[in-house]
């Protein structure tokens, strides 16, 4: 059988991570797309040679389609998952999958009425790198781990764009938080509450460029965030042990393509050893996922689904708690 995806949006991500990853395949293939701009929506389907619909609802109704892949501004998500489910379509949601604890639960309760699933498009899940350093926590190979230290910089947001409107669910925070949470939580588990940030806006009401976040995780240890927009691209997980210093470097880079991380590790007495995983290319994983699903070889996807709550919940009780300051945008800004 082939499964059919509807885009909700003609995006760039919808190209890397559906487009690109479904192209060759017979089990499932991109049927429609539908962008808020007619124009662009037109570019993107004789580009790619999909239908081009006239809007979101008729994405989200249309026989042919299983699979709703929803890329739209932050403060879109929720609603689009929504009616997906409510078709009884599997929504397949850029992260983060929405922006508060209040829209995750009502997500699961239209799941329950619809009939459909909603899965965070969080192509890191489950990386071989995670399990490798949790082993070294679970097993304390070096002693107790005391911090954890993530740090992510992305490039300039264009003006107008929706990661500089906090009313469409802007800012850095909310672009890195999901990627600083699931691997805290894959690693050493999230916490029940707890968690603080300071946010750095260009004005008073504007999105965070910068953010500092620190949460306080089981056994003592600190797990911080550094992010900003601007500067050189970063992506990288410090782990701070009595006995060694074990840092993951590149994590986003899998999204280019099968590629492997390297766990690079260096003691107190000066060793080092470098463990390199298993390549993985981030969304063809992702969508080999969906596809066992809908084929049932994967069951509900259940305990990813449970996974997502305490990640929304902290990522929304620092976010709404956190001190702000409004500071100048440095065009060579980059994380410290």
């Amino acid at each position: 059988m082939t499964w059919g995806i509807g885009l909700i949006g003609a995006t760039g991500i919808a190209e890397r991570a559906v487009m690109s990853t479904s192209r060759g395949r017979r089990d499932i293939t991109v049927r429609a797309v539908a962008a808020s701009d007619r124009d662009r929506a037109a570019a993107f389907g004789e580009r790619h040679g999909v239908k081009v619909l006239p809007c979101y609802e008729k994405v989200v109704t249309a026989p042919d389609i299983d699979v709703v892949y929803v890329s739209l501004h932050n403060s879109a998500h929720a609603h689009w998952a929504r009616r997906a489910v409510a078709e009884g379509k599997t929504a397949l949601v850029e992260k983060p999958l929405c922006l508060g604890l209040a829209e995750c639960d009502d997500l699961r309760s239209a799941e329950r009425r619809g009939g459909g699933q909603v899965l965070e498009a969080l192509p890191t899940l489950r990386h071989p790198w995670h399990a490798v350093v949790r082993n070294m926590v679970d097993a304390g190979r070096f002693g107790r781990l005391h911090d954890v230290h993530s740090r992510f910089g992305f490039r300039t947001p264009s003006s107008g764009g929706y990661r500089l409107r906090p009313e469409l669910g802007g800012g850095i925070f909310r672009d890195s938080a999901s990627y600083w949470l699931q691997a805290l939580q894959e690693v050493v588990g999230l916490p029940a509450a707890g968690g603080t940030g300071t946010a750095r806006c260009s004005e008073p009401a504007g999105a965070d460029h910068a953010f500092e976040a620190e949460l306080p995780l089981r056994g003592g240890v600190t797990a911080r965030l550094s992010c900003s927009f601007g500067g050189r691209h970063l992506a990288e997980h410090v782990f701070t042990f009595d006995q060694a210093r074990v840092r993951v470097r590149g994590v986003l880079l899998p999204a280019a393509g099968a590629v492997p991380l390297n766990v690079a590790v260096r003691t107190t007495t000066g060793h080092t050893e470098i463990i390199r995983t298993e390549p993985v290319a981030y969304y063809e994983q992702q969508l080999r996922r969906v596809v066992d699903l809908l084929d049932g070889r994967a069951g509900h996807w259940g305990a990813q689904s449970v996974a997502a709550r305490p990640r929304i919940a902290t990522m929304e009780r620092i976010h709404r708690t956190a001190r702000r300051e409004v500071a100048p945008v440095s065009s060579d800004e980059e994380t410290a």
